[in-house]
């Protein structure tokens, strides 16, 4: 369990760009820096104020943070370069929050930027162990390896087993991706802004069986960014308390001994999902009956619905019937 938190911390200010293609067209410095700006302006603080830095990105060589974080200023502030694949944005939120927890800083400007590749995601290091190898592994001795990308048949497997368990059917993980796209419209920000039926969905080209191409995210450009600050930060500046958001519960955890279970869903690291929630839940004093909105990792329709599970927000088995 982790140590108990010495001292509230709140986001302040929180902003982003626009999603984008992965075309080339815009840098990452020029990403990362309009986020920043933006993050800061709705914190009503200034570079000044912040102490230090936190850089969030998965493509690009080391101190791509540093390149971003000097367009703001060269205050000497430290700043801290954060590659974890899918959850770096929250790695990086996870460290900022105990730094200021503990009394590290008063003040911290978290900015996430990636500037990616076209098509699916793929390995630069051929030449060493690839840190998912072991994964693989255990994919290729229970399901088999095909050509389809190797995430997608990672997350598409886990939901041919939720299938198979629990009766889902092709047309409830369709439906993940219909209501995914429908939410699209709404956002100004989003890469992609077309409503798309069922069948559509559906019918789409076959990623790996019950994923078709409408389930599965697309490669992105963009870039986001959160201020964290502390309470004698508010403190000082009796004006802004209206305006922060306190963190009331946060976990960052890694896979149980369960990954190895020869279960596709236990591979996807439901276990770990599942004990995050319970450690995030505890400390925020909350259950799943009081979640209103909850916004799931949604790089696959597959994914979605196992979490769904995994967060307690449906009963064992029963959240494709959520969905529906």
């Amino acid at each position: 369990m982790p140590a108990k938190q010495k001292q509230p911390v709140y986001v302040l200010g929180v902003d982003m760009t626009k999603f984008i293609k992965p075309r080339g067209k815009v840098d990452y410095t020029e990403l990362g820096f309009e986020a920043g700006v933006k993050a800061m302006l709705d914190a009503q603080i200034n570079y000044d104020d912040v102490e230090q830095g936190i850089a969030c990105y998965c493509y690009g060589d080391s101190t791509c943070g540093q390149r971003v974080f000097y367009q703001f200023g060269m205050t000497q502030i430290p700043i801290v370069n954060v590659n974890n694949n899918c959850s770096t944005g929250s790695t990086g939120l996870a460290m900022a929050r105990s730094t200021i927890a503990y009394g590290g800083a008063d003040c911290i400007l978290v900015v996430g930027f990636e500037k990616m590749m076209r098509g699916s995601l793929q390995s630069f290091f051929n030449d060493r162990e690839n840190p998912t190898g072991t994964t693989t592994k255990m994919m290729a001795e229970t399901c088999g390896i095909t050509n389809a990308p190797g995430a997608a048949q990672m997350f598409g497997n886990a939901g041919r087993e939720y299938m198979e368990k629990y009766g889902a059917k092709p047309e409830d993980f369709a439906e993940i991706g219909r209501i995914n796209h429908e939410h699209s419209t709404r956002n100004p920000y989003s890469q992609f802004q077309d409503v798309y039926t069922l069948e559509q969905i559906m019918k789409s080209p076959m990623i790996h069986e019950p994923l078709t191409k409408l389930q599965c995210c697309p490669t992105s450009d963009g870039g986001a960014a959160a201020v964290l600050v502390s309470q004698d930060f508010l403190n000082a500046r009796p004006h802004l308390k209206d305006h922060a958001i306190l963190i009331a519960g946060q976990c960052l955890a890694t896979d149980s001994p369960s990954l190895f279970s020869k279960s596709s869903i236990d591979l996807m690291g439901v276990d770990m999902t599942r004990h995050a929630r319970e450690v995030a839940m505890k400390e925020a004093k909350i259950t799943p009956d009081d979640v209103q909105v909850c916004e799931l990792h949604d790089c696959f329709s597959a994914n979605e619905m196992i979490t769904i599970d995994a967060l307690g927000l449906s009963e064992p088995g029963k959240a494709h019937e959520l969905v529906a």
